[in-house]
């Protein structure tokens, strides 16, 4: 039940981030759309960058799940393209592509947060396990690209009036195609 909570109040403050702002966002909002006080909502979060560094998480485990995988494979083509798969499949969960409109309707306010520089190192060690040191320097750029290229995909076509999923193809095609030049 507690983690019911604390992920409904996750839900709750990641709307109102994303439509209000987050600094435009109370406790006290996101407790009145809750439906509870403002002590109970303390008891899962005491403030509102406790509930933005418990999303940055969310996001962190997924990128910390990826590394543990791509670290005991042979760096292959095949591993390499399975990766861009991964990755892409974890970009189109809906809880994943609330995070990233969160993020970025709240650039300015979250440029610094440390969970966030985390997430940035995540990264990078992501895209650097994709090569091997001596691999051209072109390669390495190219693969790093290619996970790029699945979150600039959607940046790109903000305002056509594609289908996400459709964009979310389109990205993936240039990922696939980016990670083996």
């Amino acid at each position: 039940m507690r983690e019911d909570t604390r992920t409904r109040i996750q839900e709750i403050a990641l709307r109102l981030f994303t439509e209000q702002g987050y600094e435009a966002t109370s406790l006290r909002e996101i407790a009145e759309e809750l439906g509870v006080t403002k002590a109970a909502l303390y008891y899962h979060f005491k403030t509102k960058d406790d509930i933005v560094a418990s999303l940055a998480d969310v996001r962190m485990q997924e990128i910390e799940k990826l590394l543990a995988w791509i670290r005991t494979r042979p760096k292959t083509p095949e591993t390499r393209r399975e990766l861009v798969l991964r990755y892409a499949g974890t970009l189109r969960e809906r809880r994943y592509l609330e995070i990233s409109r969160f993020l970025e309707r709240n650039q300015t306010a979250l440029r610094d947060h440390p969970k966030f520089a985390r997430i940035r190192e995540g990264m990078l060690e992501l895209t650097a396990e994709m090569s091997e040191p001596g691999d051209p320097l072109s390669a390495r750029i190219s693969r790093s690209m290619a996970l790029f290229a699945l979150h600039a995909g959607k940046w790109l076509t903000q305002d056509e009036t594609v289908p996400e999923e459709e964009i979310g193809e389109a990205a993936l095609e240039v990922a696939l195609r980016l990670v083996e030049p």
